[in-house]
């Protein structure tokens, strides 16, 4: 036989996939933990969302691709009118959600925001919802939701732990696209096969290349590139439904495969061996660790790795914001992962370059005490020099400890510490924050305030009676998990 023939053998699907398919079909969620969190991330996700729409370059992207589409039984946009086919809703809903970099964070070898998964997942169960209803037959009730939340974010979750993704330049969407996959098919009625044949198709597509949350490419695509990925996954889950063909070895295939092709050095400094660094390291079977150890983001729209910084920066504001031109120089003391995607120099072209910089994230609340969206925009930066002066005095060094600590599975830290000096010789003394407020080790600290984020971003959409029963009602775990889909989304809509 000739060494040019390649053998057609087709191969069982990768034993990836398969994991993920049987983890969806078949594992019965029971952890009273993991849906309680799920339950404060759907408040916190849709919070987010609605906030979101106070923004013109968010609401541009929002609604039908032809002006007056009419679609059966459309899914509904939360805090808007919309009602669209569940592709573009998919799109839409998690577009508004990841808009301000406020949602919930995951944080390992890999990073990202589960929670983006929500604009697939409301969108398809409220299209079958409504479309069930109208079939005289019971709708989804939102204790689906909260099993796919929590599903949607353990596959995303369980496979960041290991495996970097950013390392070899793609876009931790990647992620968002597989797992939102994997929930819609499961929505969707997918059998296996059906399910796996999507999943093959996640990966067989063209990823994301991550330069656009990076210097000197930053710009608002990171916005709404998670809402692109969710609706892939329901558009990926549709067409595996109508019967379309899988891929099985689309991982491993040698020379064509996702691994040979995309990921052959993710894994080089983990001193794998040559054998391994072609393949996903997954460290744990998939059940419910992922959303009950989530990330929220409660006090500040920044990226995760800023969000310590930010607290400590709020501590020193008393003592720094009558000394601000006093100020000789700012050590901000963080770990690797920090100082790899946000530590930047230079100009910041727009709002979407002014979040992912921590010293931009550090100088703010410094001078101004805190830090909300609109201390991105430009018009709030062009007013404020004091910004940039201050960024300009800024040292960024690792601390060894916290980079080691970040990953540590009993850890998890993402520690900051800001000082202060003066050019008197003074200084403010060192102030540390290791585990910022929305860490599972600060939750009873924590949910409190991420409630009073809830109730302030639907003020921003709706009347207080309404916002009062929408408050009501998540707060209440079993009125809400049997609460229909098709209702609760009647709630959010305008």
């Amino acid at each position: 036989m000739s060494a040019n023939v390649d053998l057609n053998n087709r191969p069982d699907y990768d034993k990836v996939l398969q994991d993920i398919a049987d983890y969806v079909l078949t594992y019965t969620i029971t952890s009273p933990e993991a849906l309680d969190t799920a339950r404060n991330c759907l408040m916190d996700t849709l919070g987010c969302g609605l906030l979101a729409l106070r923004f013109p370059e968010c609401t541009k992207h929002l609604g039908p691709f032809v002006e007056g589409t009419v679609v059966p039984f459309g899914a509904r946009v939360p805090g808007t009118s919309f009602r669209l086919d569940p592709v573009k809703a998919a799109w839409d809903i998690g577009c508004i959600v990841r808009w301000l970099d406020y949602n919930d964070t995951w944080l390992a070898a890999e990073w990202g925001h589960p929670s983006d998964n929500l604009g697939g997942i409301l969108a398809v169960a409220d299209h079958l919802s409504q479309k069930r209803v109208a079939n005289g037959e019971a709708p989804m009730t939102m204790r689906a939701v909260l099993e796919a939340m929590i599903m949607a974010h353990e596959i995303q979750g369980v496979i960041a732990l290991e495996n970097s993704f950013n390392r070899v330049g793609l876009d931790h969407v990647l992620l968002v696209k597989v797992a939102s996959t994997a929930v819609c098919a499961k929505l969707m009625g997918a059998t296996r096969e059906q399910l796996l044949s999507a999943l093959s198709h996640a990966f067989v597509d063209g990823q994301a290349l991550r330069t656009y949350r990076h210097a000197p490419n930053a710009g608002s695509r990171k916005s709404w590139a998670a809402g692109d990925a969710s609706s892939r996954g329901v558009r990926l889950a549709d067409i595996a439904l109508r019967g379309e063909m899988g891929i099985p070895g689309v991982l491993t295939a040698p020379q064509w495969g996702f691994y040979d092709v995309l990921f052959s050095h993710t894994n080089k400094d983990l001193a794998l061996k040559p054998e391994d660094q072609r393949q996903f390291s997954l460290s744990q079977p998939y059940g419910t660790y992922v959303m009950e150890n989530v990330l929220f983001k409660i006090s500040f729209p920044a990226e995760f790795h800023a969000q310590t910084a930010c607290e400590a920066a709020v501590t020193l504001h008393p003592q720094v914001k009558d000394r601000l031109h006093d100020i000789e120089k700012i050590v901000i003391t963080t770990h690797e992962s920090a100082i790899r995607i946000i530590s930047k120099q230079g100009k910041l072209a727009n709002a979407a370059d002014r979040d992912h910089c921590i010293q931009y994230m550090t100088a703010v609340p410094l001078a101004f005490g805190n830090l909300i969206a609109e201390h991105y925009e430009d018009d709030f930066h062009a007013a404020h020099p004091i910004i940039d002066q201050l960024r300009e005095k800024m040292v960024v060094v690792e601390n060894p400890r916290y980079t080691r600590e970040y990953l540590e599975a009993d850890k998890r830290s993402i520690a900051n510490a800001i000082e202060v000096f003066f050019s008197d010789g003074t200084s403010t003394g060192q102030v540390e924050v290791e585990y910022p407020i929305g860490h599972r080790r600060r939750r009873d600290e924590g949910i409190p305030l991420l409630e009073d984020k809830f109730r302030a971003n639907l003020a921003t959409r709706f009347v207080s009676q309404r916002c009062a029963q929408i408050f009501t009602l998540c707060k209440d775990q079993q009125a809400l998990e049997a609460t229909p889909v098709n209702r609760f989304v009647d709630l959010l809509v305008i």
